[in-house]
């Protein structure tokens, strides 16, 4: 599927100047579910990961692994990100790498995929969908079921995407505990949490106190890109899907929620 977007500047490595950065001591690989809040996790880890040390290249996916391998080089620790599919070649780069797999509430991935689907800043072989051509239930039901030969169904991108990743070396996050920490940012609980992710899971060895200003700044939406106010689609998306399109996550993937905690 032929994909283009259309990204805001990133200006984040400028306003993260001010912070002193521990170095990284091992490779961080970001990984997600697409759709899942990939922005807001990369740009929060990136206030605590010098920029000489991010993997600026590209986004790493499966059909380009091969040209990626520097970002998992152990001399040269970095910081990288992308959708990386369960597979031989990528569980045996990840063996050594801090890994994160991010995923989300199927429920609510479809109403983001659809509101990036419809939006001017995806360009790719579904444009035909947009500015009402197709109906909005319509475009929610190929979120859930795919498009032959356009666009996957949602249970075989959270299969290689997150779910094979389970039970595995890598750590595995839910969007929806972030968003509850960041609400929270000065309790007690919040601290524990983002001091688990930065410190044991990312691998920055030194917890600033600054923590609280760092979070604030890479979790604001002005500096992501494909934050729900920047894509435009011209078409109301609602806030929560469907009773109908929830009975079909269910009867497409059953057993999905409940797997990744949701139910």
């Amino acid at each position: 599927m032929a994909i283009r977007l259309k990204l805001k500047k990133d200006d984040l490595d400028q306003l993260t100047l001010r912070f002193a950065m521990t170095p990284i001591t091992k490779p961080v690989f970001l990984n997600s579910v697409p759709k899942s809040g990939t922005h807001l996790l990369l740009n929060i880890v990136r206030t605590f990961v010098a920029p000489g040390q991010q993997y600026k290249v590209d986004a790493i996916q499966h059909a380009t692994l091969g040209q990626h391998l520097r970002a998992f080089a152990q001399d040269d620790p970095l910081l990288s990100w992308g959708h990386l599919f369960f597979s031989d070649n990528a569980a045996v780069l990840l063996r050594d790498v801090n890994h994160i797999v991010l995923v989300r509430d199927p429920y609510d991935w479809v109403l983001a995929r659809t509101r990036f689907f419809l939006s001017d800043q995806f360009q790719g072989n579904l444009n035909n969908i947009k500015g009402g051509a197709a109906g909005l239930e319509e475009v929610m039901n190929m979120m859930i079921f795919g498009v032959l030969h356009k666009a996957p169904t949602l249970s075989e991108i959270y299969n290689f995407n997150g779910v094979a990743w389970m039970g595995t070396a890598a750590h595995v996050l839910r969007y929806e505990d972030i968003i509850v920490n960041l609400k929270q940012i000065d309790t007690p609980a919040a601290e524990t949490f983002f001091h688990d992710l930065v410190v044991n899971k990312v691998g920055v060895s030194v917890w600033p106190s600054d923590w609280r200003e760092r979070i604030a700044m890479g979790s604001d939406r002005k500096n992501s890109a494909t934050a729900r106010e920047h894509l435009d689609h011209g078409m109301v998306v609602p806030d929560e899907l469907p009773n109908t399109q929830k009975r079909l996550v269910d009867y497409h993937a059953p057993g999905l929620r409940r797997l990744l905690g949701y139910e």
